[in-house]
């Protein structure tokens, strides 16, 4: 991990970057920073990487004042050889030491690829538009598992590559335009973040239900029941492309389906298609302590049968009446709505204690924009284009358990192994 210090450099005869290459193997930083140690050094900063077993190690040091560099210089050629690695030195010069450490309090932000499969041509394209907004890339790792030369052409393997770059964009706006459009146009997934505290500290995630947790939407399976789907999924479609408003497009609905048997429900409950990625996101949140919710335009039946096959937390949605065994074509109580799941998410917030910052919300439909917006983390999945326009963040090549990298999580991090497996 990265350090940076405020050394006062006026005690340093010279500053050295000293750059350590070669095969990883246990002992090298050890030796060498004993090595260090013994001409009494201030280690100024050093980071480490090791791609497939290659090491790269840079250290930068201030030499004590009064002290000769030659002589460590030459020690720490020696132990390199020793070790079987390369070292090269390379001197720096103090004001350019001193702008660098000028430069610590500029902002940061995490820049996360998602992709099926990343390519050179993915990350030149990603790099270059980060510069051409001013950002410089400090840090690059990988979240995803090591991929294997031969996969099965069906498995749905996911990669992750995390960018930690400096600097604020002259124009925020522009450059979430600009990685939208490359997100389309290479069928990847970029999402950026502030790098600040509450990224790292998210405690609740609400989640939409109808085609963000399941593959489907719930009032379309039942018209289907009740012989108007074609219908009822012509209004759907319109809601959640924003063209007409949720309550509305939902009594329409609601109408169509006045008369239909109540044991359909369990029916159509057992059929409901899983969101790819779905059982291993929620079942990692609820290891690492996070509450779980469900905010949906959706109904309480559907819900409740989520929650007692993966055990969330809250269950909001709207309520069947049900008369005599048939369904009446009315909801009791109020309609769970855009505003409603906005209103709900503050409410759950504040009765666990965090704030709107740690909160994580994700949904795919218009209806989803109210708790995006006022969410820490508010992330579009598989969503409409108006919808991945207007929420902060996007999720449209993976599953749901991608959620995870943009948490900061690595493959090795999480409970279940997820192709391709570290």
């Amino acid at each position: 991990m990265r350090s940076e210090n405020t050394v006062n450099t006026k005690s340093a005869s010279e500053i050295l970057l000293l750059k350590i290459t070669g095969v990883d193997k246990p002992g090298v930083t050890s030796s060498i920073t004993a090595m260090l140690a013994g001409y009494a050094v201030d280690i100024l900063d050093i980071g480490q990487a090791v791609i497939h077993d290659s090491l790269s190690l840079g250290i930068l040091i201030g030499v004590p004042a009064g002290a000769e560099s030659s002589p460590l210089l030459r020690d720490v050629l020696f132990k390199a050889h020793e070790l079987g690695v390369q070292v090269s030195f390379d001197p720096v010069d103090e004001s350019a030491y001193s702008q660098w450490v000028e430069e610590q309090g500029k902002s940061r932000h995490i820049i996360t690829l998602l992709a099926r499969k990343i390519s050179a041509e993915h990350i030149a394209e990603l790099s270059r538009v980060a510069a051409d907004h001013g950002l410089n890339i400090d840090n690059i790792s990988r979240l995803s598992g090591r991929v294997a030369l031969e996969t099965d052409p069906a498995a749905k393997t996911r990669a992750c590559v995390e960018f930690s770059v400096r600097g604020m964009p002259a124009d925020a706006e522009a450059l979430r335009t600009a990685f939208l459009g490359l997100a389309k146009e290479m069928d990847i997934d970029i999402a950026i973040q502030k790098d600040d505290i509450y990224r790292r500290n998210r405690r609740l995630v609400v989640f939409d239900m109808d085609s963000t947790l399941i593959e489907a939407e719930v009032i379309d399976e039942l018209a289907k029941e009740a012989g108007v789907g074609d219908q009822v999924a012509a209004i759907t479609e319109s809601a959640m492309r924003g063209e007409i408003d949720f309550t509305e497009s939902f009594a329409r609905r609601m109408a169509l389906l006045k008369g239909l048997d109540e044991s359909v429900l369990e029916r159509v409950a057992a059929r409901l298609p899983l969101t790819e990625g779905v059982e291993e996101l929620v079942a990692n949140l609820k290891a690492l302590g996070f509450k779980t919710a469900i905010l949906s335009g959706g109904f309480n039946y559907f819900g409740r049968f989520l929650q007692q096959k993966m055990g969330f937390d809250y269950v909001h949605a709207n309520e069947l009446e049900i008369v005599d065994g048939k369904v009446t074509g009315n909801v009791v109580g109020t309609v769970v709505d855009g505003q409603r799941k906005a209103q709900l998410l503050r409410e759950i917030a504040a009765s666990e204690g965090v704030s709107l910052e740690q909160t994580i919300a994700v949904g795919d439909g218009a209806n989803d924009l109210p708790m995006l917006s006022i969410a820490g983390l508010g992330i579009a999945f598989r969503a409409k284009p108006l919808v991945r326009q207007s929420a902060k963040q996007a999720i449209s090549t993976l599953g749901l358990d991608g959620i995870l990298y943009l948490i900061g999580f690595r493959d090795r991090d999480t409970l279940q192994e997820r192709l391709p497996s570290e």
